[in-house]
């Protein structure tokens, strides 16, 4: 097997959620920040590099974050604006290359092969994260290498704010150092049995013929002996719009406070259908979802005409919520989710009752876009924190 030669490069922004953050708030800049729910029951999501050298990273309890970084600033955050952060990102990109992928929120891969015999690319993967940086405001590393392996490896290696080429000869050298932790995909369990076998470096495990990397971990084995070879032969699946737009909220205990679990719903929707008209983008089906506290989960879906007036929105979600809800059990996770997306705008009569609610919801949505989400909330969520 060959490695190929392609020309991909790797787009990843330095601590997304965080980073939005301090674009919003500077103040927070070079502080140990922590996004994510500040109850026990809560996890980070997001944790700047301050706070990465306490030993803090994603995924791990809130309540251990604290125990290991007591100073820490603890922000519950906002997805909605992580989001729109995202979308500015992928905005910019997708004018700007022949091919990308949005592979998650904050990375993206872009295939430049062939595009070398018109101009370097790295000098044009320099003066696109360039571009991000200034039209943004938002940190960003890239790695450009062969494939989309290696190429996330190398801007794992040069992050914070770094970009960097390995070049097709120069792949092997570059991983044979480095920790098998650092092989996209491979889980705990692999690198402790690799560890018990003495392997704990790539170069170690390259050593490892194939036919037992088979047999030891089957398929699993050869695609990692495969990454540690620099091979990857996955295409770049080129992005497409999202079809469905939605959240939802674990409470930190469980309840039957079915007034609150409703205003909750009520916020939800409000965030949901102001990010859809900002995309402009209308809907024309509703979703709930409701976890029970023994973590049976159920769901419920209607058709409605294409909208994103969040009055229509919320008298739907109420109605499936009320359909859905029917035993006294307690009440884990409650969400909800638009789906069946298309692009336009609301179709309104003139002079009827439902232009009036439409102009008022423009007027809600040029304060919101002016002072913040939160900015205008119904009377009854003022007390949530979502």
């Amino acid at each position: 097997m060959v490695i190929g030669d392609r020309n991909v490069i790797h787009m990843d922004q330095d601590a997304f959620f965080v980073s939005v953050e301090v674009r919003k708030n500077p103040k927070l800049k070079n502080a140990p920040v922590i996004i994510g729910g500040t109850s026990d029951r809560g996890v980070v999501a997001s944790c700047s590099y301050e706070a990465r050298k306490y030993g803090v990273r994603s995924a791990m309890p809130s309540r251990m974050a604290k125990q290991l970084c007591p100073h820490a600033i603890f922000i519950r955050g906002n997805m909605d604006e992580y989001t729109k952060a995202s979308h500015e990102i992928t905005d910019i990109l997708i004018e700007q290359v022949p091919l990308l992928e949005k592979a998650s929120i904050d990375e993206h891969y872009i295939d430049m092969t062939g595009m070398e015999r018109f101009f370097g690319c790295m000098k044009f993967a320099h003066e696109l994260r360039e571009k991000v940086i200034n039209e943004t405001r938002l940190p960003i590393s890239f790695g450009l290498s062969v494939n989309k392996t290696v190429s996330k490896m190398v801007t794992n290696e040069c992050k914070p704010n770094g970009e960097k080429e390995v070049a097709r000869q120069l792949v092997q050298p570059f991983l044979n150092p480095l920790s098998i932790r650092k092989i996209p995909g491979l889980g705990d369990a692999t690198f402790v049995k690799l560890s018990e076998m003495g392997i704990r470096f790539i170069g170690k495990l390259t050593e490892v013929p194939q036919e037992m990397m088979f047999k030891l971990m089957g398929k699993n084995g050869l695609s990692i002996w495969q990454k540690a070879h620099g091979i990857d032969n996955s295409p770049i699946v080129p992005y497409r719009e999202q079809k469905s737009i939605g959240t939802q909220s674990t409470f930190d205990a469980d309840t039957m406070d079915i007034t609150a679990i409703k205003n909750l719903l009520m916020a939800m929707v409000t965030h949901i259908a102001f990010e859809m008209r900002q995309k402009r983008k209308l809907t024309a089906c509703v979703t709930v979802t409701i976890r029970y506290s023994n973590f049976e989960t159920v769901s419920r879906q209607a058709k409605i005409p294409y909208t994103a007036l969040d009055n229509v929105l919320m008298e739907k979600a109420k109605e499936l919520f009320t359909q859905l809800y029917d035993r006294r059990m307690l009440i884990r996770l409650v969400g909800v989710k638009f789906s069946h997306l298309v692009s336009g705008f609301e179709q309104i009569e003139l002079y009827s009752d439902r232009q009036k609610i439409y102009n008022l919801y423009q007027m809600m949505d040029r304060i919101r876009n002016r002072y913040g989400t939160d900015a205008v909330k119904l009377a009854g969520t003022m007390d949530l924190d979502y």
